[in-house]
């Protein structure tokens, strides 16, 4: 069994209007989200910086930095332009509905919304670029990981692992294929600011592979010279 390891999805919410900030703060936490608030543009920007977050909830109207500003900025960085936006905004018409998804939304919600369409909208992002969040069954040839119980099997045998290489197998699983630096997997992981040394990842991918391998099969993860790792 794994050493339990939580894989709740963060969002960062940027709302200038303290009572919908604190309504949909709220709402979310009950959904079982990690949440980071900005109430303009500027700390936003500098908390996706700091957090880089799995969501983004968007206010369009902001002090500071618009929305839109923001959005346009995240979606032409490599490294944030992966990340679902939720374009929240009071603007009814639909040419604004239409630049908002031009500029690179992922989705468009008008105020005022229901809260459980939001969350489920939510959901549907989430499934799409981090399923690990979502409670759902992954697969991956024989590997098979059910994310809701925190247990992973290798064709008819269950691996045991710890809390590390558990939350690094998530990372891998969620984009078979893709090489993820060292530095990408430490975020993830151990979290930002949190002075680690990448070697560490490379003992804990040792491990990880070790134990993908203890009743046969061949390895699963592959090493890219001065890249990082990716599950094959």
């Amino acid at each position: 069994m794994v050493n339990k390891v939580s894989p709740k999805a963060k969002l960062l919410l940027v709302e200038d209007e303290a009572s919908q900030q604190v309504i949909l703060d709220y709402n979310l936490k009950s959904a079982g989200y990690e949440t980071v608030q900005a109430s303009d543009g500027y700390q936003a920007l500098q908390l996706i910086d700091e957090e880089l977050p799995d969501l983004i909830l968007l206010d369009w109207m902001l002090p500071g930095v618009s929305g839109i500003e923001i959005c346009r900025q995240l979606k032409t960085r490599k490294d944030t332009r992966e990340i679902p936006i939720i374009m929240l905004s009071a603007r009814s018409e639909e040419i604004d509905k239409v630049r908002g998804l031009e500029t690179g939304a992922d989705d468009y919600m008008q105020k005022p919304y229901g809260i459980q369409e939001l969350l489920a909208r939510i959901k549907l992002q989430l499934k799409r670029v981090r399923p690990a969040t979502t409670g759902v069954e992954l697969r991956h040839g024989d590997l098979r990981i059910d994310t809701a119980a925190q247990r992973v099997w290798r064709a008819d045998h269950e691996i045991a692992l710890g809390r590390r290489e558990y939350a690094l197998l998530l990372a891998l699983i969620e984009r078979p294929g893709k090489v993820f630096e060292r530095g990408y997997l430490l975020d993830q992981v151990w979290g930002r600011n949190i002075d680690v040394e990448t070697r560490t990842v490379d003992v804990h991918i040792a491990r990880l592979r070790k134990a993908l391998v203890q009743f046969g099969g061949e390895t699963m993860i592959r090493t890219v010279r001065g890249s990082g790792y990716s599950l094959e």
